[in-house]
């Protein structure tokens, strides 16, 4: 195939020749007779260039295409044949009827066929056939995967790992195979004797396959592969994997393993390491292999250990020594790939064990003069966490020689880094803020704009003496700013620490320039931070003059900046009006905002009723912020790809109750219960975690029903439980009436886990029942076939005892919410009231007393009264939200502790509802 030309390129040649309409007319060629192979090949590799760059052919073109190439079969050209597997492979996946090519596959899978036929076909055969043949061919594959040949061996291997998924008990029998070809003392390669066609037989149209001598291969490549699908086999079983890495490892020195890949031991050291995390009780044995694999000839493998012990869990500094000193010896390696790998391990390492890396101070400092400034910004930021305070100047004054010479993604690191550094070392603040100042006038991106204004955000939050200075220098920053969203987070810090500096006049010349000059988003941001000054101003003038600057931002010509201008000129006139909206220090909770209105709208009922927003929880602002703070980079940088794609993220609240409302609507039953008044935030394990039934159970709360949700795991791999429930029996006098059970009708360890419903009714709907119930989880117990992989049709009935389930007022009834204690206090002095006197005797302290109320009520502190300032009296100050229109309830426990006698509470509630009033005594009294 003839490459096109630059000029042939740019006067549209080159556009027409890879045309898919071209491309269609000329696939005539497949047709013609005799072959031209070289034509073919030509114009297969437009077809597989057009796909590979995003092409898209109907499935009927597809189709056309998929037939045509089929044609090329009957021409023996060993290179023509790669190419039609090649194309076969990618238009599979669209054309249709493409099982009919599946013969002529299967005749370049035959032992006596060409050696480079095989390893195509194998894969083509892969993409071809569907779960119901995968039994028909497993012959063909297990041959393949012991084959002598690497290419042939290796592509079984492969497509049985992409078959895994499609017929799991057909690949599982292959087990046996797989592990003679991982365990295989020496491997091959091909190399074709005399064949008359030169080197792979290119160009040859004979079929020969005289001469074939397999000869030792070097790569072992093999080994990686069949451990790949050793492990995708037998991830179900944590025995069997260990079992696996403890053979295939070698003893404590890793020198008996018979794994001769570099990639295959460092996959055996991933499953290892997953393997340690999961079971701890195995720590010691695996660490023992780690710590042999650190001395391997292949320096793949001693990173990969090394890195492995320093993202252990609970690592000590003793067992750090080894690691890091192959580490340390990277550090001076010549090879740009050693250096940066073992820099950014120990840039993660630092974080949390800056004393160990220590050692490596001096190698680094080497560094930061490495051309490859990667390596260099790695090195730096190292430093910076494991230096001392004498070294920052001397460090800073390094980094500001080449931050214009490395890109924003390594600015950015720096940046974290000197942020992280101006919390450790106060005292330095001044050199640093100089430092962020000066690379904010910098050029640079959003991201690294945003870095280094967090970086000020928080010095002003932690260091007060900085304060001043830091604001004016975001002061001079949003005035030629172009990142909108950076103007209105810096505005609205304005408005929260302008109002409290000394001389707060000198910051609304900044902002009001800002409602003259920019864009709609940027100017009501800048009213709403004018109005903040008004409104806690402490001179009369300032007010006045703040009024003026508002009553200017009327004739706006947004609507936004109107509105806002003429309900903060408002605000400013009622103090009640203000404290609401400005001075107002709570705010909705938004995942339960969240689930709340996602309830709300899908009730078709519910739209009859206003939304009532007195059932949300509240949470101040600081836990807001420490919600959505951004993490830090250097708390992710370098994170280990094998963490990062086996441990998603975990839901969020509002993710989790909006899961369990959808799936609660999706059972007609539970529909017609109404509106879930609250969930369980966390499931509650019933089981240990190493049983071979796991449970846990979420509790929902409606207003004239409690849903008990089992979430039951099977994790058996060759037993299925069929007719799955648990049977629940309460207390006596619960005032609880079983409603309905949903059993799972079959549990296998591939579905797990399954849900059991169980619904009770509650006999009056305004009592909150407190009660326990015994809990046992009944089914009956199947064997698999091992042959056919299904169940047999005789069982026996088997029960297994849970835990028990506790109904409890601060877990199910009571929610967490912020509230302004001494207003909200004097607000509820006219609704239910209680005080009770308590005596805790077996309280050693008051901190005891507080937590322990705290778990048992699950209502929110406020005012940082969970931590006593006292040892013998102090006062703890709750607050909460009763579900079922149980309204607010505020706790006051004032406390006093005397050596031999305990503690003594004097336990003050008062609530909207007298009902929600006498649950919480009731909780602490019972």
């Amino acid at each position: 195939m003839a490459y096109v030309s630059k000029k042939e390129d740019e006067s549209g040649l080159s556009s027409y020749y890879n045309n898919k309409t071209t491309i269609i007319q000329e696939a005539r060629v497949f047709n013609d007779s005799p072959i031209s192979p070289r034509k073919c090949r030509a114009l297969l590799t437009r077809i597989v260039y057009l796909l590979y760059i995003g092409e898209t052919f109907s499935a009927q073109e597809a189709t056309t295409l998929f037939f045509g190439t089929t044609k090329l079969f009957q021409h023996k050209d060993s290179a023509l044949r790669q190419m039609v597997y090649l194309a076969i492979k990618e238009l599979a996946t669209t054309a249709e009827d493409v099982i009919m090519v599946t013969s002529s596959i299967m005749k370049d899978m035959q032992p006596n066929s060409e050696v480079i036929y095989r390893p195509n076909a194998i894969r083509a055969l892969c993409r071809i056939i569907d779960p119901s043949m995968a039994q028909g061919v497993e012959r063909f594959f297990k041959a393949a995967i012991v084959d002598r040949t690497p290419s042939i061996s290796s592509a079984a291997l492969v497509s049985s790992y992409h078959l895994f998924p499609l017929a799991k008990d057909v690949v599982k029998r292959w087990v046996n195979e797989a592990q003679e070809a991982v365990s295989a003392k020496s491997s091959s390669s091909f190399f074709p004797g005399s064949s008359g066609g030169g080197y792979l037989n290119f160009g040859s149209s004979g079929n020969s396959n005289s001469g074939y001598q397999p000869i030792p291969s070097t790569s072992y490549i093999t080994q990686y592969h069949a451990l790949g699908l050793l492990y995708l086999i037998r991830q179900q079983d944590r025995m069997a994997v260990t079992k696996m890495i403890q053979q295939l490892g070698g003893g404590k020195s890793g020198a008996g393993t018979t794994l001769k890949n570099s990639m295959a031991l460092c996959m055996l050291i991933r499953y290892a390491a997953k393997v340690m995390e999961e079971d701890p009780n195995v720590q010691r044995q695996i660490l023992d292999l780690l710590e042999g694999w650190l001395r391997h000839k292949s320096d793949m493998v001693n990173f990969e250990a090394a890195r492995a012990i320093c993202e252990m869990k609970n690592v000590n500094a003793s067992q750090l020594t080894k690691p890091i000193a192959v580490l340390q010896l990277f550090l001076s390696s010549p090879k740009p790939v050693l250096k940066f790998s073992a820099t950014r391990t120990l840039a993660t390492l630092a974080l949390t064990h800056p004393a160990a890396v220590a050692s490596c101070n001096v190698d680094l400092e080497n560094l930061i003069t490495d051309q490859n400034r990667s390596v260099a910004t790695y090195a730096i930021t190292t430093l910076l966490k494991t230096g001392n305070e004498a070294s920052v100047d001397r460090l800073m004054k390094q980094i500001t020689g080449f931050m214009s010479e490395i890109s924003d993604e390594f600015k950015v690191i720096i940046v974290d880094a000197i942020r992280s550094l101006c919390i450790k070392f106060p005292t330095k603040h001044v050199s640093m803020l100089a430092f962020l100042s000066g690379v904010l006038r910098d050029e640079g991106g959003y991201d690294f704009k945003r870095a280094v204004v967090e970086a000020m955000f928080d010095m002003i939050k932690f260091i007060s003496d900085c304060k001043e200075q830091a604001l004016s220098h975001l002061c001079e920053f949003i005035e030629d700013c172009e990142f909108t969203k950076l103007s209105v987070r810096i505005l609205h810090l304005l408005g929260l620490e302008g109002p409290k500096a000394p001389q707060p006049t000198k910051y609304i010349r900044f902002i009001y320039n800002r409602v003259v000059l920019e864009n709609a988003t940027v100017r009501a941001a800048a009213v709403t931070s004018l109005a903040k000054f008004g409104v806690n101003a402490v001179d009369d003038g300032l007010r006045r003059s703040i009024g003026v600057l508002l009553n200017r931002c009327l004739d706006d010509v947004d609507d936004e900046v109107r509105d806002r201008a003429a309900m903060y000129l408002k605000v400013m006139k009622e103090a009640s009006l203000a404290d609401t909206y400005v001075k107002e220090e709570s705010v909705f909770s938004l995942a339960a905002l969240e689930s709340k209105l996602v309830a709300y709208v899908n009730d078709v009922d519910a739209s009859a009723q206003p939304f009532d927003a007195s059932s949300i929880p509240k949470i101040s602002r600081a836990q807001l912020a420490a919600e959505s703070t951004r993490p830090s980079t250097l708390d992710t940088i370098a994170a280990p790809a094998t963490r990062a794609s086996t441990s998603p993220p975990p839901p969020t609240a509002a993710e989790t109750q909006s899961a369990y409302v959808q799936q609660l609507a999706d059972i007609p039953h539970f529909a017609e219960y109404g509106t879930v008044l609250s969930s369980s935030v966390k499931p509650v394990q019933l089981t240990e975690s190493e049983t071979e039934y796991q449970v846990t159970c979420v509790k929902h709360i409606f207003r004239e029903h409690i849903v008990f949700q089992f979430n039951v795991s099977n994790t058996l791999p060759d037993t299925v439980l069929e007719q799955v429930v648990v049977v629940m029996q309460p207390q006596a006098d619960s005032g609880l009436t079983e409603d309905v059970v949903f059993q799972i009708d079959s549990l296998s360890c591939a579905n797990s886990p399954g849900i059991v419903y169980v619904s009770f009714k509650r006999d009056n709907p305004r009592e909150y029942t407190t009660t326990s119930f015994q809990c046992i989880l009944k089914f009956i117990s199947k064997e698999l076939d091992p042959s056919t992989g299904r169940p047999e049709e005789e069982g026996y009935e088997d029960e297994y005892q849970l835990e028990e389930v506790e109904l409890s007022a601060g877990g199910d009834y009571i929610i967490p919410s912020y509230a302004s204690f001494s207003s909200e206090w004097d607000r509820l002095r006219s609704g239910a009231t209680a005080t009770e006197t308590f005596s805790l005797g077996a309280m050693e302290s008051i901190k005891a007393a507080c937590d322990s109320i705290i778990e048992l009520l699950n209502m929110e502190p406020l005012g940082g009264t969970e931590t006593p300032n006292s040892p013998s009296v102090h006062t703890l100050q709750l607050s909460g939200l009763v579900t079922g229109g149980g309204g607010k309830v505020l706790v006051r426990c004032r406390m006093t502790f005397s050596r031999g006698q305990g503690v003594t509470l004097e336990l003050g509630v008062r609530a909207e509802q007298e009902n929600a009033c006498a649950l919480v005594v009731s909780v602490v009294g019972g």
